[in-house]
């Protein structure tokens, strides 16, 4: 059977540079290693994915040249996430958990990211209550995972030995205002489209062993190969994200830029290349392929 790899924006907002070279580590990994490509558009926080920027996503990577074999929308197959949910449920690996933002910031220690490593109050409150559990209050849903090392291999950075319990604790596949999760809809969906390479950015690298704990007790017992490029940042150091108003490529579009002016300025400042010379989609492909 062959591979398959995705490319998997939210709609939260227009694609930036920072999107684009991810956008060219995905392709370039599939023209490499002769994998299909899904466009995935992940819009399970539904309260900031806006309709306008599904369109926008498909437009502007059209414009840049890509194409790809299938894609989603993660909204449309919710259903697939609750018959997941309820297994885990059946299987006694989910409780709520009541703790607010403020109470799991002052309560539990954190990791070298920031993160919060829950300790399990609410693991043992349940327990101990069980049906009792007074599910009124605004609640998430964690998933209890085992204390265990996930080895992995990256692609890219080599091999890795981290157990998740120690990283980040139980952590919540639905939150307090019944959203699905990313770790939850990642790993459901890497399951059922049958994604068997994961190119992605630096900054998710240290969800993936979580990711495939997760995916083990989903029922997944070969997880996908995985591959975590480097990042374009900003002038102050920070990745290029929606949330700091990054540059879209709307904009550009909009101010005359051709896609062969953008992806030279991407390659260069992803220090791919010496100039942000114009260049071609397959020229950009090639040059990444030969980091690969």
């Amino acid at each position: 059977m062959k591979g398959k790899t995705r490319f998997a924006p939210s709609p939260t907002g227009y694609l930036h540079e920072g999107h684009l070279l991810s956008a060219l580590y995905v392709w370039a990994a599939a023209k490499k290693w002769d994998l299909d490509v899904h466009l995935r558009i992940e819009d399970h926080d539904q309260e900031r994915a806006r309709p306008k920027h599904i369109a926008a996503i498909r437009e502007d990577l059209q414009w840049l040249g890509f194409s790809w074999q299938s894609e989603s929308v993660q909204s449309d197959h919710f259903n697939r996430f609750e018959t997941r949910l309820k297994k885990l449920q059946d299987q006694g690996l989910v409780y709520p958990c009541c703790c607010s933002r403020k109470e799991l910031d002052a309560e539990n220690p954190k990791n070298e990211y920031g993160e919060v490593i829950y300790q399990g109050k609410c693991l043992s409150k349940f327990k101990a209550l069980n049906s009792d559990f007074d599910l009124s209050k605004p609640h998430s849903l964690r998933i209890h995972i085992p204390d265990k090392v996930i080895q992995w291999h990256d692609l890219r950075m080599g091999d890795f030995a981290e157990n998740p319990k120690l990283q980040c604790g139980d952590f919540p596949i639905r939150d307090r205002i019944g959203q699905w999760t990313y770790q939850f809809a990642v790993c459901a969906d890497d399951i059922d489209e049958q994604i068997t390479h994961v190119i992605r950015g630096e900054d998710i690298r240290n969800s993936t062993a979580r990711q495939i704990a997760l995916m083990e007790l989903l029922g997944r017992t070969e997880p996908p190969m995985y591959l975590h490029h480097p990042l374009i940042v900003d002038t102050a150091g920070k990745k290029l994200s929606k949330r700091e108003k990054a540059h879209s490529i709307r904009q550009d579009r909009e101010a005359g830029a051709t896609p062969q002016e953008l992806l030279g300025r991407v390659l260069f400042h992803a220090g791919l290349q010496d100039s942000p010379s114009p260049t071609d989609l397959n020229r950009a492909l090639d040059l990444i392929c030969r980091t690969l």
